[in-house]
């Protein structure tokens, strides 16, 4: 996006005239500056996305005040003194450790009606089923935007003319040479050539046209009051874009193109031949990804010899192995999806005939292998799901059994991790959770204090006991982020030795780190950074592409996670099918190698087809990563081979001649490591990507209605193709 400068004396009449509609995080982050908070109103989640579940299950995160006990270490009143005991076992004379009960004693739910939602029950909203809001929602009844949401929207054309453009040199250019040539001019910059630039590259389509115009009149109509016909235009020209996309033809290159298959829409199924339709459909759409549900609330949906129950809604037969058989015929790769800490689900009960208060077949067999918040209570106020203490090893050790016998059982290609979190909770009003039984005689087996008896906001302790209970309550988070990191690691290294090759994802929250940590205690950097999971899939969804760029951008741009691969989740429900394609070609816009579809049950018959024009006109493309680097440079070639054969690219002519001799050369070499992967011809290839990179950025100009915009996806693209060339060095041995 473009950087622009806001001249405080305009900051401070815009929020005026916003009043609360926006903050000043929302003024700054409508010119996209990186890892900046954005909030569309003053009590609304910054960067939230949403957790995959069933179609009307959603997670989402909301930000909250947290503690930050940094420099007070210091001014810290001495811990009371631990007792030493030997590793796994319990200490024996450490004062006011919190007892375990009865290994059989039940601990019920709360009554709650069950034709209510959590909501109505409690007064209290789950942020976990919020969704990122759009950034841009102009009034229904006609009410002129705020000066705020007008540059928004001004930014909003730009970006989406360069999506647009993207979509149409991508098919444009589909039949052309991956081979460069020069053209047979003189293709160097001078005064002719610039002033060809002069046509804004609006000959891609007429509805560049429009677009273009408006912006070229944007500010002068703003300055004449005309803010009725700007908004007007702004929308027409929107929906011209929109329903002009490059849907006739097919995307032609290399990603991950995966799907949430949800437990509801398994369940329809009802059999393998009814399941075999849906991989059909899913087929034709171009998927070649699928994360199957496989464990959902404490149910598996295979008859299974570790879990309690199968999901009786699919008692006598087998999804899982149907799935398996299903999706490889098709050529796509089927990835178990389990649910891991979230043991049940209230509204999952009434679908079975259990009592709205049933925690769920693994809880009621196993107590004290729950959960709770500082109440007491397994569920959170406003939610709906008890969670398993992470901090249990009995926990640890089922559920690492389960896997187990999942990828041990079943030809799955992946396990896909969901729920990989405590509950979201709120520390600033006092509504926390993780207090498990040995969770708590853990903790305080090392610090001497109960983590139930510690308050962030304990204002009325004087200074000193203020700071301890902080630092005191920062090690308490700590200890229970690295219950769900060390449950990562330990999994991850466990199902690789029984299946090599196995590729490990999560479902993870987009929201910035420190918020993450205080909420759901999930550090998926240090995961990432570590190598214990292959994919990162974030949940960034959002109501409209600007939101779903301003989610992922910090995370794909602007932060680096190594060989494990980030990919951005796209919720189709409630989602317009334009603005869907228009998050999709966002995201092939960005340094990604694909993007995550939820879920299969909200995938209408339109949105299918127009995916089966674009995406399944082919085979399903390649999916091991220096063939997917390969295809994708390929697709890089063809644009710039169409270009210049269109005279819509310049460069000076001793940079365009060895730019054009590097490119190819370098699909020479994509090519040889493709069919024959080596660490010589790794290297090649890394040396070549780098060359080609270095000539790219020095004085390229691109005749197109958002030039800026083309050469910064090319950028990402490049980006994209040496992550995947990273995560092949480490997983496709040579």
């Amino acid at each position: 996006m473009t950087q622009r400068v806001m001249q405080p004396g305009f900051l401070l009449m815009a929020m005026a005239l916003c009043g609360r509609s926006l903050t000043i995080a929302g003024l700054v982050g409508s010119w996209g500056m990186p890892n900046v908070p954005v909030y569309a109103q003053a009590d609304a989640p910054a960067l939230p996305a949403v957790e995959a579940l069933d179609p009307e299950v959603l997670d989402l995160e909301v930000p909250t005040e947290a503690i930050d006990p940094a420099n007070a270490i210091e001014n810290v009143a001495p811990l009371a003194p631990a007792t030493r005991t030997r590793p796994g076992r319990r200490p024996e004379h450490v004062p006011a450790i919190p007892p375990l009960p009865p290994s059989q004693r039940l601990r019920v739910l709360p009554s709650v009606n069950p034709d209510s939602t959590a909501e109505e029950a409690t007064g209290l909203g789950d942020p976990a089923e919020q969704i990122a809001p759009a950034v841009i929602e102009l009034s229904p009844t006609g009410r002129p935007p705020s000066p705020v949401v007008f540059l928004a929207m001004q930014q909003e054309l730009r970006n989406l003319i360069g999506r647009f453009e993207s979509a149409l040199i991508m098919a444009h250019s589909l039949n052309a040479s991956t081979v460069l040539t020069l053209p047979g001019g003189q293709p160097v910059l001078s005064a002719a050539n610039q002033a060809k630039l002069a046509s804004q590259g609006t000959f891609l389509h007429p509805a560049l046209e429009d677009a273009q115009q408006l912006l070229n009149e944007w500010d002068g109509l703003l300055a004449a009051g005309k803010h009725g016909e700007v908004r007007d235009r702004w929308l027409a020209a929107r929906t011209a874009l929109w329903d002009n996309f490059a849907t006739d033809r097919p995307v032609d290159q290399g990603e991950i193109r995966a799907v949430w298959l949800d437990r509801g829409t398994i369940v329809q199924a009802r059999s393998p031949e009814g399941l075999s339709a849906i991989f059909d459909k899913l087929a034709a759409a171009g998927i070649n990804t699928v994360f199957f549900e496989t464990v959902n609330a404490g149910y598996t949906i295979y008859p299974s010899q570790v879990a309690p129950e199968q999901n009786p809604l699919t008692s006598g037969w087998d999804p899982l192995a149907a799935a398996v058989e299903l999706a490889h015929q098709r050529g796509m790769t089927l990835h178990a999806w389990v649910w891991v800490f979230a043991a049940s689900n209230q509204r999952h009960n009434r679908l079975l005939n259990q009592p709205a208060n049933y925690p769920g077949p693994i809880i009621s067999r196993h107590p004290t292998w729950a959960g709770s918040d500082n109440s007491g209570s397994l569920i959170p106020r406003g939610q709906d799901k008890p969670f398993l203490d992470p901090a249990n090893p009995e926990v640890r050790s089922y559920l690492t059994r389960l896997m187990t016998e999942i990828v041990t059982n079943y030809e799955v290609d992946g396990l896909h991790l969901d729920y990989i979190r405590y509950p979201f909770q709120d520390p600033g009003a006092n509504r926390t959770y993780g207090y498990g039984d040995v969770a708590r005689w853990r903790f305080q087996s090392t610090s001497g204090v109960d983590p139930l008896t510690l308050n962030p906001r304990a204002s009325s302790l004087d200074r000193n006991q203020q700071i301890q209970q902080q630092v005191l309550w920062q090690r308490w988070t700590e200890f229970r982020t690295q219950q769900v990191t060390s449950f990562v690691e330990t999994i991850s290294s466990t199902l690789r030795r029984q299946r090599p090759g196995l590729v490990m994802s999560a479902a993870v929250f987009a929201n910035p780190e420190h918020d993450r940590l205080q909420r759901i205690q999930q550090d998926w950097g240090t995961w990432a950074r570590a190598n214990y999971l292959d994919w990162i899939v974030l949940m960034s969804y959002a109501g409209d592409t600007s939101r779903f760029e301003r989610i992922v951008s910090p995370w794909l741009v602007n932060e680096s996670f190594g060989s494990t691969l980030v990919i951005p989740g796209i919720r189709l429900l409630n989602l317009s099918n334009a603005a869907t394609l228009d998050q999709m070609q966002a995201s092939r816009d960005l340094p990604t190698p694909g993007y995550a579809l939820f879920a299969t049950a909200d995938l209408n018959a339109e949105l299918n087809a127009v995916l089966a024009q674009t995406q399944g006109a082919r085979q399903p493309g390649p999916t091991t990563p220096y063939a997917m680097a390969f295809s994708r440079y390929e697709a890089l070639q063809r644009e710039w081979s169409w270009l210049l054969t269109q005279d819509r690219l310049w460069m000076e002519r001793g940079t365009l001649e060895p730019w054009v001799e590097a490119v190819n050369e370098l699909g020479n070499e994509f090519e040889t490591l493709a069919q024959e992967p080596s660490r010589r011809h790794l290297a090649n290839v890394k040396v070549g990507l780098a060359n080609v990179q270095e000539s790219l950025n020095q004085g390229v100009l691109i005749d197109t209605a958002n030039s800026r915009y083309r050469l910064r996806s090319w950028q990402h693209r490049l980006a994209a193709i040496e992550q995947l060339l990273s995560y092949g060095e480490r997983t496709q041995q040579p």
